[in-house]
């Protein structure tokens, strides 16, 4: 097991990593938009909250030996189910090889972000 980590993601705000490789699998925590250098949410409305999610999910899966197109499932979190449809036109843009995925609404997430990301990839 092999624990990821980059500056060029948003650090841990407990007690976990940013990824862990284990046999040639990526398993991402959830990548909040946070701004790496900060810790500031970014945007303050879905679309920017989840290019800014998806930008740090970037960075965690190329530490990790990985790419997008590796991805196989991923789960995603919306404070507001209303978000929906915005939300989707944003990941359709990373997520092009459509992987298996669940999304749901929660009550509250970390720093009162409006999205969540995690995902499950293949190495390169």
């Amino acid at each position: 097991m092999k624990i990821v980590y980059t500056d060029k993601a948003p650090a841990a705000i407990g007690p976990y990593s940013q990824a862990i490789t284990q046999n040639g699998i990526v398993y991402t925590s959830g990548q909040i938009p946070c701004d790496p250098k900060t810790g500031d949410v970014v945007g303050n409305n879905i679309a920017a909250q989840a290019e800014q999610a998806m930008k740090n999910m970037e960075a965690v899966l190329i530490e990790a030996g990985a790419g997008f197109e590796n991805v196989i499932k991923t789960t995603c979190f919306l404070a507001d189910m209303g978000d929906f449809a915005e939300f989707n036109s944003v990941y359709a843009k990373y997520f092009i090889n459509k992987p298996a995925r669940s999304c749901v609404a929660v009550k509250t997430l970390p720093k009162g972000v409006l999205c969540e990301v995690e995902a499950i990839a293949v190495q390169n």
